[in-house]
């Protein structure tokens, strides 16, 4: 039978495995292997199969099987044997196995060992897995062990710090009890680093490190959160920090934990400047590891020592072209903590070429903490814009999904830099359509804008020279391209719509899609250019400036005739103010329009009136000139409390009937508000009928209600419109 192959050759192997899969297949052939070996009772590999076996444990696999090889090792001769079999025994037993009662007999034949190596694989093992019944059986060996001659007392010192540890991380009481232990335990770490060669202790030229690292999370302990404790070991630790080797990775061990004790006790601010330029020189070593271990303390302490992290920038920077994973990601989570005003440029330069060669999966990350640091540090709108662009063009479809609404709240803020995006993105647009939230983003903005971009008025550059058919061509090859997803296509089939009312040239709509949301929206669409071409200005206004919730999250959404639109306060209207019921006042010059966003008032051309209701009952009405009376009721949903169910009936005492009858609501950003359909769109003459329709209000905060309403219809030829202020709705309709 062929040699198996070695540890390190296996997980080489397993390493180059692309695909899940793949590396199940290595395992689950690697594991026949073994068991074939073991079958065999093969005395010369069982050493190597096991280590590989305890490789595949710590990647997730099932090793059971060889839970007694591990004894049979253990019971061997042979030092390797026995480190290997005990280390298989701590993975893979534990007291809730029989099994592990078969080891008694030979650990306790180790701990009588003449050999103090074989007598530390023992008393580790006892204490990682051993039961209580075990140790009532050898404890008389752990006492000989604990009184005799060599070396007694480190190793009985290294016990009690132990101890101590346990009893001060799980008892305050203990705690605060120990804290007078702290100059002793001083002394005791002094001696230890001044004392000279020892053999029976020295490893790598380290004098015990083992218990250093032991005492040193002791200290830890006790020096957390109090000033005294600290005080008196700061000298120490600054002792430890500057005489340490760190040529051995045994010296580096003793650093990472003197930084650590550092870092997390009340020291001083020129020690801690000492812990983490310790930190900066682990970033060069060679060691993946060590800077590993680096990266992730620097992160952990970047928001209270920042200037200090700062001067380790550069080494930082450096990280991200590690070919380790972890590193660079690492490198990335700290790179961006350390983005500030003064050095936004210079770190956005290096992120913005870190996503231009990362790897996919770093790409939607990295994508978002550039928007994110650009939107707290930008040094220019421009230069914003730009910089979001650069990402747009870079990340492409690995930017997250709820970036594109915030990127189009920047661009809508950004006022003056409208007329240089829309051609910016308009540019990337002809070049590669294939990215879909660049797309989104630039068919947004081409209709909100469009008008900008046909025009040439761009003073940031020289402007394009493109043509109203060119840009609807733009647009409308979006729609049938297969690149294009469903959420893209809504977003050209928009622009195209708001490009109805900036553009000369006609526009058709298009009314059939596999996409239900996409189809209802084009057939939406073709409504608004028949029966409702009179409102088609208004509802496809330009989308005013956006604001952001205290969250600094997008703005709240309600939905508005069935339709999800973004909630915007209006800034350019006095607030509320309760009036008597049904007293109408008069409004006049406001150009305004009542959009989809909820913002309120009418065109010139149209007769309108506002009216401000108080409600004193839970069944009230509204009288409307011309006739039409509106009525409101009132309702809880059942179970939910919070929502409170209103129907609106209208009704018309006039001799002629009222077409195209439209009932819109807003209400404030703290309410959420549905409109289900109307039962029709037009109210019949003489009270012959009535057209209903619900409305649903979310009210989490149970607060006073208000709303804003807008009426449209056609009342014997003339277009009407009437906008209404409603206050003080009922309490009982949140009880």
């Amino acid at each position: 039978m062929p040699a198996p192959i070695r540890l390190r050759e296996l997980i080489r192997t397993i390493r180059t495995a692309r695909t899940q899969a793949e590396e199940r297949e290595m395992i689950q052939k690697e594991c026949a292997a073994i068991r074939s070996s073991f079958r065999e009772e093969d005395n010369t590999y069982r050493c190597r199969n096991v280590a590989k076996l305890l490789y595949m444990h710590m990647l997730g696999y099932p090793a059971h099987f060889g839970q007694l090889e591990c004894l049979k090792l253990i019971a061997s001769q042979k030092f390797t044997d026995k480190r290997i079999g005990y280390l298989g025994a701590m993975l893979l037993l534990d007291e809730r196995q029989d099994v592990h009662l078969l080891m008694t007999n030979c650990i306790k034949n180790d701990l009588n060992h003449s050999t103090q190596y074989v007598q530390g694989l023992a008393l580790c093992t006892l204490g990682c897995m051993g039961s209580s019944e075990m140790c009532r059986d050898l404890a008389g060996e752990v006492e000989k062990l604990s009184l005799a001659d060599l070396p007694t007392c480190t190793r009985v010192l290294h016990t009690s710090v132990v101890l101590l540890t346990e009893m001060c991380e799980r008892s305050p009481d203990m705690l605060l009890h120990f804290r007078k232990l702290v100059p002793q335990l001083v002394r005791i770490l002094k001696n230890l680093i001044m004392s000279g060669y020892s053999p029976e202790h020295d490893v790598s030229g380290i004098s015990d490190p083992f218990l250093q690292v032991r005492i040193l999370r002791l200290l830890r302990i006790l020096g957390r959160s109090d000033d005294d404790s600290s005080e008196a070991m700061n000298d120490i630790l600054a002792q430890v920090a500057t005489n340490t080797e760190t040529s051995k990775n045994v010296g580096n061990a003793i650093l990472y934990e003197t930084v650590l004790t550092i870092m997390d006790i009340k020291s001083e601010s020129g020690l801690r400047v000492l812990a983490i330029n310790i930190l900066g020189r682990f970033l060069l070593n060679n060691d993946k590891n060590i800077r590993y271990v680096a990266l992730t303390s620097l992160l952990k302490t970047v928001q209270t020592d920042h200037n200090a992290v700062q001067r380790h920038r550069s080494t930082i920077v450096d990280c991200l072209k590690d070919l380790d994973v972890s590193i660079k990601r690492r490198a990335m989570e700290l790179s961006f903590a350390l983005v500030n005003g003064n050095n936004i440029r210079g770190m956005m330069k290096e992120l913005l070429y870190f996503l231009d060669s990362c790897d996919p999966e770093f790409k939607a990350d990295c994508a978002s903490g550039v928007f994110l640091a650009a939107e707290k540090y930008a040094p220019s709108k421009r230069w914003h814009i730009d910089t979001i662009m650069r990402v747009l063009t870079t990340a492409g479809s690995y930017v997250r999904d709820d970036s594109v609404p915030n990127l189009i709240q920047l661009i809508t803020n950004s006022v003056e830099m409208h007329a240089y995006t829309v051609q910016r993105l308009y540019k990337a647009l002809l070049d590669d359509i294939s990215q879909q939230p660049l797309v989104q983003v630039s068919s947004w903005c081409i209709g909100e804008y469009g008008d900008l971009l046909v025009s040439g008025q761009c003073e940031e550059e020289e402007p394009i020279q493109v043509t109203e058919d060119e840009v609807l061509d733009v647009l409308e090859g979006l729609l049938v391209s297969n690149l294009s997803t469903p959420v893209t296509r809504g977003y050209s089939l928009t622009a195209i719509m708001k490009l109805s009312t900036r553009f000369s040239s006609v526009v058709s709509i298009y009314g059939s899609s596999i996409d239900v949301e996409l189809q209802q929206r084009a057939v939406e669409y073709n409504a608004l250019f028949k029966k409702y071409d009179h409102m088609r200005p208004a509802l496809l206004e330009r989308m005013p400036i956006m604001e952001k919730s205290a969250s600094n999250g997008p703005t709240e959404i309600v939905q508005t005739n069935g339709e999800t639109e973004p909630s915007v306060p209006d800034t350019k209207h006095p607030p509320l103010v309760t009036q008597p019921a049904n007293q109408v006042r008069a409004r006049s010059h406001d150009k305004s329009v009542f959009t989809i966003d909820g913002r309120f008032s009418v065109t010139d051309d149209v007769a309108e009136s506002v009216i401000n209701i108080s409600f004193s009952s839970v069944l009230d009405a509204i009288e409307i000139k011309n006739g039409l009376k509106i009525e409101f009721t009132f309702e809880r949903a059942n179970p939910n409390p919070n929502i409170a169910v209103i129907t609106i009936h209208a009704t018309n005492t006039t001799e002629a009937d009222m077409t195209e009858f439209v009932f819109q609501a807003a209400v404030p950003k703290t309410f959420q508000l549905q409109l289900l359909s109307p039962s029709s769109n037009i109210v019949p003459a003489l009270n012959q009928g009535s057209v209903t329709q619900v409305i649903r209000v979310l009210n989490p905060q149970k607060q006073q209600l208000r709303m804003r309403v807008k009426l449209t219809y056609t009342h014997k030829g003339s277009p009407v419109q009437d906008l209404a202020e409603v206050n003080n709705f009922p309490p009982q309709s949140w009880q």
